[in-house]
């Protein structure tokens, strides 16, 4: 019993706040504003500490390498296994709503602030890839950015040879120091997650039951389905029983971070450790759950043939058609794949898909909400996902 409580006792204490946060947002929803500031807090600590282990991850991966090793083939069959789950999720959710379509969905008049960025897309694209001044790199703003300059540092840490010696030790060095802060942050969980999952429920609890009820209704029964059902799967294609055994017994923790922060950012610490656990090797572990973080979004997938299934409904055209579903796919992919390094980058990715169908605005407030609604079974099933395709990744590739 005692051995049980050591392995499991960060597990039952974040349960224990989280349960306890969903009371308080429940039944005295005016106090949240005052224990928020805790979750808030927790989430500053986590992101400022994140990012930095995002860079030394990364570089240390690739500098440590030794000449001659699979990188390449990693990229390859990293790159292939997300364009396949993210298919695959959207392909799923295309046959749950033809199977079981939602009726009485219409219009909203609910007004939208936010504007669309008047930058052309040259900006656009060279925003995407590179910032202005090096101190933009370390923003949570710009992952992707951040990224591209971890991969040049870490080849460039290897180019130098000899001499890039004690560069490498430095990167190396980081990389440790940054994964203890990163676990002495985490002990504070079940207090600030607690907080912020008192928030979460006191704020987007009501709505869930009210005109969008069918479409997340929906949505939710089909990402808890392929959150089980696929993700054991990709597990048992991974590596048979073990792998099914592996991954729901490290899953829990990530899945609980993710749904209390809705944010696949805070729970990139707890993927790393469970991919630990679960015997992936640091090579592919550091560089397919940093990258799939922002590039890689089940979750994602499955909200954007919804959103778009939904504006159909409104203006009362026909989803089905295949060269709308052929489309769909497409600005699925850009979504899930490219919009996700950008900032803002879901509400890029929704005046796309209705410029490129040439919807009327009246669209816009319902995948707008949707989207909100939709975020914290969206971000489980982008975070945690990212565990389960360095499994798959580690497969194919032994390194």
């Amino acid at each position: 019993m005692k051995e049980v409580l050591k392995n499991y006792s960060g597990i039952i204490l974040l349960l224990l706040g989280i349960v306890a946060g969903s009371i308080i947002g429940i039944t005295a929803p005016n106090t949240v504003e005052y224990i928020k500031p805790l979750g808030d807090i927790f989430l500053n600590l986590l992101f400022v500490s994140v990012v930095p282990l995002v860079f030394f991850a990364v570089s240390n991966s690739i500098a440590s390498l030794e000449q001659g090793s699979k990188f390449g083939k990693i990229i390859l069959v990293m790159s292939f296994t997300f364009l396949f789950f993210i298919l695959t999720a959207a392909i799923f959710t295309i046959c749950v709503i033809y199977v079981f379509p939602v009726s009485g969905v219409s219009g909203s008049s609910e007004m939208i602030t936010e504007t669309v960025s008047e930058d052309s897309w040259g900006n656009r694209i060279v925003s995407f890839f590179t910032v202005g001044e090096f101190t933009q790199l370390f923003s949570r703003q710009n992952m992707l950015a951040l990224l591209i300059f971890a991969f040049m540092t870490g080849f460039a840490a290897r180019k130098a040879g000899e001499k890039g010696q004690p560069f490498r030790v430095f990167i190396a060095s980081g990389y440790e120091v940054m994964k203890e802060l990163l676990l002495l942050i985490m002990k504070l969980a079940p207090i600030g997650l607690g907080a912020y999952f008192a928030y979460q429920v006191a704020t987007l609890g009501p709505q869930l039951f009210g005109f969008y009820a069918k479409p997340l209704g929906l949505y939710y029964i089909a990402g808890i389905v392929y959150f089980f059902v696929f993700f054991s799967l990709y597990a048992f294609m991974a590596d048979r029983r073990k792998g099914i055994r592996n991954f729901w017994t490290n899953a829990v923790y990530p899945t609980l971070t993710a749904l209390s922060t809705c944010s696949s950012f805070a729970t990139m610490p707890a993927n790393l450790l469970a991919a630990s656990k679960i015997g992936i090797p640091n090579s592919i572990a550091n560089l397919v759950i940093p990258i799939g973080t922002t590039l890689h979004k089940n979750g994602s997938s499955m909200s954007s043939i919804i959103k778009i299934y939904v504006a159909f409904m409104i203006i009362g055209k026909d989803f089905f058609d295949p060269a709308n579903l052929l489309l769909a796919l497409g600005i699925t992919v850009f979504v899930s794949i490219v919009a996700g390094g950008i900032p803002n980058g879901g509400y890029i990715g929704e005046m796309l898909m209705i410029s490129v169908y040439k919807l009327p605005q009246e669209a816009i407030p319902a995948v707008m909400i949707i989207g909100t609604l939709v975020d914290p079974l969206a971000t489980v099933l982008n975070a945690v996902g990212d565990i389960v395709a360095a499994m798959f990744v580690n497969r194919f590739v032994k390194v």
